[in-house]
């Protein structure tokens, strides 16, 4: 049993110092994700690797939200998505304010799931994303880990805990869905 999972298994039985224990723990690998997620988001952003990774962990493990988790993929994978709700609220904040809310034409061309992306398309991606979940939720799973929080196709893998074959078909089955269903909220 890994280090991250016992600790996980302390804070479910109600540790004190098990949470604060964690941190050390996950920091580096939560700070380089974040670092490789917002090194692709445009220039100007106001958000930092360290207050992503910091609000994601006080989401996780700050909130009385009775979550618990199993091990320490399901933990990475809670922090994924942590930091896309963190991102997503921080392009919908900017979108409201920049854009007056109103959307924008976006050709399927210039979208890239590993790219730049604007507020605009973050949101777009967010949406299309959510209903991608409901249909194949191991798929949005993947996507979550690599666009938002940056992984590669293996680490991604490896977190989930399939194969990397399996992970590949995943990704191209999530890139084509996602794709078509922006093309469509065009």
């Amino acid at each position: 049993m890994s280090d991250v999972t016992q600790l996980i298994k302390n804070i479910e039985k109600g540790e004190a110092d098990a949470a604060g224990q964690l941190l050390p723990v996950v920091y580096e690998e939560l700070r380089r994700l974040a670092s490789a997620k917002i090194a692709n988001e445009p220039h100007g952003q106001t958000l930092q690797p360290t207050a992503l990774v910091h609000e994601a962990y006080l989401r996780l493990v700050g909130s009385a939200n009775g979550e618990t988790w199993e091990n320490r993929a399901h933990f990475f994978a809670a922090a994924a998505e942590a930091m896309r709700r963190i991102l997503v609220e921080n392009a919908r904040r900017k979108k409201q304010l920049k854009n007056g809310g109103g959307r924008q034409r976006m050709p399927l061309e210039a979208v890239s799931l590993t790219g730049q992306t604007s507020p605009e398309q973050v949101v777009l991606i967010d949406e299309a994303l959510n209903l991608l979940a409901q249909k194949d939720p191991k798929s949005a799973t993947l996507v979550k880990l690599r666009f938002f929080v940056g992984m590669t196709l293996k680490e991604a893998a490896d977190s989930m805990g399939v194969s990397e074959a399996t992970a590949y078909r995943d990704w191209a089955y999530a890139r084509a869905w996602l794709f078509r269903a922006l093309g469509e909220s065009q």
